[in-house]
């Protein structure tokens, strides 16, 4: 039995038409605020913090259960997606087990 899940969500933000990185930022500061205050999430702005046409934001949360890490990363995603002017361009999930013991397959299963 595991004793709990990490689950690290990182998502990359790509906005061409932007010109410069007081406008990119004005686009991506308030989705990562709005996320830290609707989930239990804690949200960074991981790369390209310098260009000004892309961003790479990441998202991490933990718990005893595999299913809450898994559903709750998913929605973070769909809402990163649906509240700001930018494209997401590539999406990776990691979930990682901490603890000792055999990993039973009912708790994989959403």
């Amino acid at each position: 039995m595991a004793l709990g899940y990490v689950g690290v969500l990182t998502m990359r933000l790509e906005m061409p038409w932007v010109g410069n990185l007081k406008e990119k930022r004005a686009l991506v500061r308030p989705v990562v605020e709005r996320l830290k205050v609707r989930f239990p999430l804690t949200v960074a702005r991981l790369d390209g913090l310098d260009a000004h046409d892309w961003e790479v934001i990441g998202v991490a949360t933990i718990s005893n259960d595999y299913g809450w890490v898994k559903e709750t990363l998913k929605m973070a995603a769909d809402y990163v997606a649906s509240e700001g002017p930018y494209r997401v361009t590539s999406e990776e999930t990691e979930i990682t087990m901490i603890g000792e013991g055999d990993l039973d397959e009912d708790e994989l299963e959403d």
